[in-house]
């Protein structure tokens, strides 16, 4: 789940790490109190989207008096922003940062992640931050410095001033710059966070440090014990079927195909896709319906993936191990009686009383297409799809 910048940085502040003064407004009615509060001639004010780039998509501008602010909140609030990280929907901005400008010195980027295949928390820094880390990443992977935290012993002072020293940083920068990372390390942990960003993580003018900018993903799974941080997730930036989706506990993710997958099991959806795709055809969705496989959420799965209108045929690839597949059969058959056919329909079954399956679903009556393996159901879709 991420949270918008805002929310970051109200986090942030509870691990005493430094953000430049603002507030977050949901209307231009509230931008002169706002403007008046931060004091100054000049602010900065950022589109509230989970998305990076905003820059570079026109979300992020400092406005030099009080009606250029009213304009930017203006064009901003109520709009649909398009970033590298957006695609071509956009994302709906319903609120904007407005903060202090800052006097910056330098920018530096410093991030925390879980590096999976080490099993272990990792800091990333560089002294090459701002809009271009990416960048800077691919081309010079040399400017990143990282550093991998033992979870038994955790993060070390050493390790802080082998990051500083990387930086560049000496003196009371070094000082300030392990106390942020000692925070970030306590946040990262206290809050099952699976990434943090600061980029830019600037020096000022008065040589502290800021962050400037602030991204948290915080890990999905966790949720349940963070329920002060799950009540802060904004629906509105996700896609609607996927929140529909998660109602049903359901695995659901929008694609740019035409052909719709439902299939139980994560490792099988993405063996499903990728057939598809050496067949020459596009999915549509990732669907994991899971392994506890019922009729009423065959139902819903249904609903989901005829809910995109680019769908033109629809694969069903399950295997029944726990769940035999006379039951699944069954489950398709009110499925598709329920909601009804508008496209083609492929059904792979393999597993537990397949042939029982295979037979209820042909005596069905219904226009469902059986294939007797996965290669065979991605060929018969994607001809489905050209009918």
């Amino acid at each position: 789940m991420n949270l918008h910048e805002y929310q970051a940085k109200q986090l942030f502040q509870t691990y005493d790490i430094a953000t430049p003064k603002g507030f977050v407004v949901h209307s231009v009615d509230e931008v002169n109190d706002v403007s008046a509060q931060l004091g100054g001639d000049s602010w900065v004010i950022k589109a509230q989207v989970h998305a990076g780039g905003r820059g570079k998509g026109g979300g992020v501008k400092i406005a030099g008096n009080l009606s250029e602010l009213t304009t930017y909140a203006s064009d901003l609030i109520g709009s649909t922003l398009h970033t590298p990280q957006t695609g071509d929907a956009g994302l709906p901005v319903n609120a904007v940062l407005i903060e202090e400008h800052t006097q910056i010195e330098k920018e530096l980027y410093l991030g925390v992640l879980i590096d999976r295949s080490k099993q272990k928390i990792v800091f990333m820094a560089s002294s090459v931050g701002g809009m271009n880390i990416e960048e800077v990443a691919s081309e010079t992977p040399g400017e990143i410095c990282t550093v991998f935290i033992d979870p038994v012993v955790g993060l070390m002072p050493y390790q802080c001033r082998t990051v500083a020293f990387k930086l560049g940083l000496s003196g009371s920068l070094s000082t300030e710059l392990a106390s942020i990372m000692s925070n970030l390390y306590k946040m990262f942990l206290d809050n099952d966070l699976s990434l943090v960003e600061i980029n830019p993580l600037v020096i000022t003018k008065d040589n502290s440090m800021l962050a400037l900018d602030a991204k948290v993903n915080v890990d999905d799974n966790a949720l349940y014990r963070q329920k002060s941080l799950a009540a802060q997730n904004d629906a509105s930036q996700e896609d609607a079927r996927e929140n529909e989706a998660k109602q049903f506990e359901l695995n659901y993710i929008a694609l740019s195909g035409n052909i719709g997958c439902m299939v139980n099991g994560a490792g099988l959806a993405m063996a499903t896709m990728d057939l598809i795709k050496i067949h020459g055809g596009q999915p549509a969705n990732f669907l994991d319906v899971g392994g506890g496989i019922t009729s009423e959420r065959v139902v819903e799965a249904f609903k989901l993936v005829l809910s995109d209108d680019k769908v033109k045929a629809i694969l069903v690839n399950i295997f029944g191990g726990i769940v035999r597949c006379d039951l699944i059969a069954e489950g398709i058959i009110q499925a598709v009686r329920e909601v009804g056919l508008s496209v083609p329909v492929v059904v792979r079954l393999e597993g537990t009383n397949v042939d029982e399956g295979r037979k209820l679903l042909k005596d069905s009556g219904l226009s469902l297409d059986t294939a007797d393996g996965l290669s065979d159901a991605a060929i018969k879709v994607i001809k489905a799809v050209g009918r």
